[in-house]
């Protein structure tokens, strides 16, 4: 947008604090290549556009905000003489991408001194060659700072969740190797027992009906339901009293046995009934040694279906063989998320799911919304922890709109008021020294505002933090990995 060409003063601009240290034969140079604009209520440029000027007010009042997900959100306003924004960096020529970062308008009739872009890096240069060269190294020293410490961050939290995963991996591969020998064990009883068995005085109706037997407890075993400690405790004292009222020896140790394949004192009836009573010993050890081996079988199905659903969700919050911009359930992302940092989150931290299975998918970048929900999560069981005592992280999905919400509720202490404004900042972190690197947050904040076109707010205070995640239901045009967005220092003065 064009505003009113006016007569530069060299005088007036000479007041603005900007230039108040230049000659006459710069402040001349400004006006001869510079000018004055006046512009009326509305909109001066626009975020993204090419930055073809440098602005600096000499009255009125400016307004400048980003664009966050579909909305403009205002990130300064003020009537402070000499305050300026626009092509800031133009000294840095093509080595950044020469375009507004923000967009600005006015809220009252506004005069400017404006200066092309070219002008402005061509002064910069010349007037100021050891300045322009401290801010190029300040800059981009800036820049390779933040990527090698991202990239620190990274490490950290692949560490963090390397060693959770292996903890998560080695209970039931532990479990599944003892299930394994047990049941090695218990295999070589049963064929002992069957040789015993088929030379002992067992008719050959007999032995039909206890492999009859043995088969119906094997899909008994299979339907079992779980019993309360109580309901159990009552079942085995039932079942001890049976077998020791029929001569079994230790029937104290089988009982528990039994009771966890779910047989009662109606099912021991009737295999009593198919055998004699001085058979009935080894028929009840035969049958002991099948439940144990179904209830062994049972357990490694158990363990190594968990370990293969672990390494399924390491696979999807890794996101290896998959696209890298994809439509996706935010659901499944969440949970293996959550499942990755279990051994981190800890029994400390109760973990509750309220997610709206209703909301669609939605197109995204998974693996890099799984970095967010990684540090979000973090962060939340760090602010519990800090209490010293348990806690609760919430996790809860809803459609606002357009939107899908995605939020983290944890009871920790609270964000102070003071630094609320500064938790996004790079290399600003509230944890102890060693224990973050003060990008967790800003990372966060790029990928959902500069990848996704959504928004990451907070609402604190003592008990009951909530950070929000916004992303858009539709597609928007996929975001260069390169962008970078939030750098709040180039917006103005």
């Amino acid at each position: 947008m064009s505003g009113q060409v006016m007569p530069c003063s060299p005088q007036e601009i000479a007041s603005l604090f900007l230039f108040e240290k230049l000659t006459p034969e710069q402040l001349g140079r400004l006006c001869g290549e510079g000018r004055v604009e006046r512009f009326e209520e509305g909109p001066v440029y626009t975020e993204g556009d090419p930055a073809t000027c440098f602005y600096v007010m000499i009255e009125g009042t400016v307004v400048l905000s980003r664009r966050v997900g579909g909305d403009d959100v205002e990130v300064s306003r003020t009537s402070q003489r000499g305050v300026y924004a626009g092509a800031m960096q133009a000294y840095l020529g093509d080595r950044v991408p020469q375009t507004y970062t923000n967009s600005m308008r006015v809220t009252e009739r506004t005069r400017f001194f404006v200066l092309p872009a070219q002008s402005f890096a061509d002064i910069m240069r010349e007037w100021f060659p050891m300045a322009a060269h401290l801010l190029e190294g300040l800059f981009f020293g800036s820049k390779n700072t933040q990527r090698a410490i991202g990239q620190r961050e990274r490490l950290l939290a692949l560490g963090s969740l390397s060693a959770g995963l292996t903890h998560e991996l080695n209970n039931p591969a532990a479990a599944a190797v003892r299930a394994t020998a047990t049941l090695r064990e218990r295999v070589g009883k049963m064929r002992h027992k069957l040789a015993h068995i088929s030379q002992g005085r067992f008719s050959s109706e007999s032995i039909a009906d206890l492999i009859e037997i043995q088969e119906r407890t094997v899909e008994r075993v299979a339907k079992a339901t779980a019993l309360s400690p109580l309901e159990a405790s009552d079942r085995e004292d039932e079942l001890s009293d049976w077998l020791d009222d029929h001569g079994i020896v230790e029937g104290w140790r089988i009982a528990p046995t039994f009771v966890q394949a779910g047989l009662d004192t109606d099912w021991l009836d009737q295999v009593a009934a198919s055998v004699s009573e001085d058979l009935l010993p080894g028929a009840i050890g035969w049958l002991n040694y099948t439940v144990e081996t179904e209830l062994l079988m049972d357990e490694i199905d158990d363990s190594t279906n968990r370990i293969s659903h672990l390494v399924d969700a390491a696979k999807q919050y890794s996101q290896l063989d998959r696209a890298p911009h994809r439509v996706v359930d935010v659901h499944e992302l969440l949970d293996s998320t959550l499942l990755m940092l279990s051994g981190k989150i800890g029994s400390g931290v109760r973990v509750v799911k309220d997610y709206d299975r209703s909301v669609p998918p939605v197109p995204a970048y998974p693996a890099e919304l799984n970095q967010v929900w990684t540090n979000l999560i973090d962060n939340a069981v760090f602010a519990i922890g800090s209490t010293g005592r348990d806690g609760t992280l919430t996790v809860r999905t809803a459609r606002e709109g357009d939107r899908l919400l995605v939020e983290f509720r944890d009871t920790g202490p609270g964000i102070p008021a003071d630094i609320r404004s500064r938790i996004f900042d790079p290399f600003f972190t509230t944890k102890p020294v060693g224990e973050g690197t003060g990008l967790g947050l800003d990372i966060s904040w790029r990928i959902v505002v500069s990848k996704h076109h959504g928004s990451l707010q907070v609402e604190s205070e003592p008990g009951d933090t909530r950070f929000q995640v916004l992303l858009p239901l539709t597609a928007p045009e996929p975001a260069s990995d390169s962008a970078s967005v939030h750098d709040t220092a180039e917006e103005t003065a």
